[in-house]
């Protein structure tokens, strides 16, 4: 067996760092072997077991090489310092140039920028990942073997580091990272991302918490390490107050004391941020554990596959539908956070569900700042109330559900949501409630609101919507095939004949057309009717549906923000959509007094849904939705 090799210890091949899992022969070879453990996953060609035989196991992946394969040599904190940030002393010697192509890179500034990092008593953010740092100062065997004789200690070469960052080097134990954050005063940011760490449990320089006793800001991505090891480490650091512990796949935080008497300890008290990203969690009840960190203030999810609020729920794979958000509606609250908690990141993961959105209130009752973009309810352009996944839908319409649906949210998607975003969120959610409503009977009504747990306090505040059902006609019987149109003479372009427009002003015409019948046949039907040209009229679905712009605060002036909504969506179908502004429109003056009347009320800037029906052989049946709907025509020259 090698001697100058161990379990765990940590090696650098060609600037590639892994950890020695495995010492000895292997079965079909001669000699010894290394079972290595890479650092970067995508090296490797096993997870440590070869024809068969398994002689160790890898987390990420693993080979075999020989105990004499030449390793790249480790060194100290300070000689990593000199090497990144001091000039080579002779500048005589030539440096290496950089071309793009055939094209020579020409450095413009850099001897300045080198110059003053060269000056290490003065710097404060330190950057040595993937250094080959194995300890803190050069050993006796290394000074030996230099000319510069003794090596300056850490506190006089770099007193004023701020924030240091070691990530991914060769340490095997906190000693050597004890002993330089010991000598640096002024540390308040420490990331040691990427390292192995054996037996953290036992680990006697973590017991001496004076080392660390100034750093605010610990990171410890990428360590490979269990919940329990994680906090005894960050229990090292009393002044910690964020904490970051992605990619460590971890899948649930296990209720702390645990058998092994790790605990909270002073991180209840003083932790306010923490980073889980990138690990393997599925619901909020797996992090369940944080409720006990009564001053956290912050919680980042982003990228896990984070899809429901506790193990009961439905699986992410199914489908949005309303089984599944009555599901999230009537489940007790897996978890109840601290008042304190109030920004939650749910980003990129597999949220599916609405029901899941209405329950985080309930579980994070001091939710103020939200993020829950790249989520199917997002992505998917799916509908937050009929379930309905089409183009029509927007992430704009799902932005507006979830303000709507979460009533103490402050902030979204880093947008800041005002009085008048909010009041335009709420009624459009409304709108939207009365058309689910609408789909079923007067008898039912009770199971489509207990879908939605704001519907009581909306309607306190905006009055009931009217529901409006469509009456079910047998397919067979000619009444299913017709159309009854209410044709309204209103604006348009200026005509030459001053008596005829004066006249369409009043007069109104409502006739039973076949769905069958293409705009052509249309045009010519409302000729006869007031005596007008076909090709000098403009048909206008008005589909008595307000839309608020998302975005616009016409009374607060708010700048930079777009006035448009959906902009080409709609197309289709005969027609395109043509938004009347409320406050401009003068057929929501003119025209049915209930519009006029609900335009006053809204806040904000609505937009009345109309669609110009187009010239063309599409059918009636296609270009209008219901039996009953209001066409003006307009005249044009």
């Amino acid at each position: 067996m090698s001697e100058r090799h161990h379990i765990g210890q940590r090696i650098s091949y060609d600037g590639a760092v892994c950890t020695v899992r495995f010492i000895g022969p292997v079965e079909g070879t001669t000699g010894d072997w290394l079972g290595i453990e890479w650092d970067d996953a995508s090296r490797g060609k096993h997870d440590g077991t070869h024809k068969g035989a398994r002689y160790f196991s890898s987390h990420t992946a693993a080979s075999f090489v020989r105990p004499n394969r030449p390793a790249d040599a480790p060194q100290s904190f300070v000689s990593a310092l000199h090497e990144k940030y001091v000039l080579d002393s002779d500048s005589s010697k030539p440096r290496a140039r950089i071309y793009f192509s055939t094209k020579l890179a020409e450095e413009v500034g850099f001897d300045k920028i080198w110059r003053q990092q060269s000056q290490l008593q003065d710097l404060k953010i330190v950057v040595l990942e993937n250094s080959r740092i194995g300890s803190a100062t050069r050993t006796t065997s290394e000074q030996d073997g230099e000319r510069d004789g003794e090596e300056a200690s850490i506190a006089a070469t770099c007193p004023k580091i701020t924030q240091l960052d070691l990530s991914r080097n060769l340490f095997e134990g906190w000693g050597p990272v004890a002993d330089v954050c010991q000598e640096l005063e002024h540390l308040q940011k420490l990331s040691i991302n990427g390292n192995r760490f054996r037996n953290v449990l036992y680990d006697e320089a973590l017991k001496d918490t004076s080392a660390f006793a100034k750093v605010k800001d610990l990171a410890l991505a990428d360590m490979m390490l269990s919940w329990e090891e994680l906090v005894y480490i960050a229990n090292s650091f009393p002044s910690l107050t964020t904490l970051l512990v992605g990619t460590n796949q971890l899948s649930s935080l296990p209720l702390l004391p645990s058998p092994s008497s790790v605990s909270y300890g002073q991180l209840s008290t003083t932790l306010t941020s923490i980073n889980l990203e990138f690990n393997d969690f599925t619901s909020i009840a797996e992090i369940a554990s944080l409720a006990d960190l009564k001053a956290l203030r912050s919680i980042c999810l982003k990228g896990n596959n984070i899809s429901s609020l506790s193990s009961l729920t439905l699986p992410c794979c199914e489908s949005p539908n309303n089984d599944n958000d009555s599901a999230h509606a009537h489940a007790p609250p897996a978890v109840v956070f601290p008042d304190a908690m109030e920004y939650l990141d749910l980003s990129y993961n597999k949220v599916a569900s609405w029901g899941f959105v209405d329950g985080l209130t309930a579980c994070f009752p001091g939710l103020a700042a939200l993020r829950i973009s790249h989520n199917p309810i997002y992505d998917d352009f799916v509908d937050g109330v009929l379930g309905d996944s089409a183009a029509t839908h927007s992430s704009d319409d799902s932005f507006m559900f979830t303000i709507a649906r979460i009533a103490q949210l402050k902030t979204l998607n880093f947008s800041t949501v005002t009085t008048t975003d909010r009041a335009n969120a709420e009624m459009f959610y409304l709108s939207r409630i009365a058309k689910q409503l609408a789909r079923v009977p007067e008898g039912a009504e009770h199971t489509v609101t207990a879908l939605h747990p704001r519907w009581d306090e909306l309607c306190r505040l905006y009055g009931r919507p009217d529901v409006v059902r469509r009456e079910e006609i047998n397919p067979s019987f000619l009444e299913a095939r017709l159309i009854e149109v209410d044709f309204r003479l209103g604006g348009g372009e200026a005509s030459g004949d001053g008596a005829v427009q004066q006249e369409s002003e009043r007069r109104g015409e409502v006739a039973r057309i076949p769905k069958s019948f293409d705009i052509y046949k249309i045009k010519g039907i409302v000729g006869r009717l007031f005596n007008m040209s076909p090709l000098k009229m403009r048909l206008v679905w008005e589909t008595g549906e307000w839309d608020p712009v998302a975005g616009f605060d016409e009374q607060d002036g708010a700048e930079g923000e777009s006035d448009e909504e959906g902009e080409g969506e709609g197309e289709g179908a005969g027609g395109e959509y043509r938004d009347t502004p409320a406050e401009e429109s003068k057929e929501s003056k003119e025209g049915k007094e209930g519009d006029a009347e609900d335009s006053k009320e809204r806040p904000g800037r609505w937009v009345k849904r109309e669609v110009e029906l187009k010239d063309g052989p599409k059918l009636l049946g296609y270009c209008v939705d219901g039996s009953r709907v209001s066409i003006r025509v307009e005249s044009v020259l």
